[in-house]
């Protein structure tokens, strides 16, 4: 069979979405700080429990450097960091909600 030197037009909306939300704890890390009311990096880790400090490290500071979470330092001794959702996270929450009762009913976890 021929390769066709037609490429295919990829969906770019799909492609940031997945490369937004693709890490291994994204989805986990967002819906913990929506619906379970975590903010600490700590409360995190340990609601989480698999992830590593570093990977969650990078996982928060791709959502905040993508526009989905927001970082406050209390600029206290000992550190207390809290990560929000932005505006733009929050317009999510919808598709979230949606996800989540598709794998509810269609999943049987």
């Amino acid at each position: 069979m021929k390769k066709s030197t037609q490429s295919i037009e990829r969906c770019k909306t799909v492609s940031t979405i997945q490369k937004i939300l693709g890490g291994k704890w994204k989805i986990e890390i967002i819906y913990y700080i929506t619906f379970k009311d975590i903010h600490r990096f700590g409360e995190l880790r340990r609601a989480i429990g698999d992830i590593t400090e570093s990977s969650l490290t990078k996982q928060l500071r791709e959502l905040e450097a993508d526009g989905f979470i927001s970082r406050y330092d209390f600029k206290e001794v000992p550190p207390h960091v809290e990560y929000n959702l932005t505006s733009l996270g929050e317009s999510f929450i919808p598709v979230f909600e949606h996800m989540k009762r598709w794998g509810d009913e269609n999943l049987n976890i």
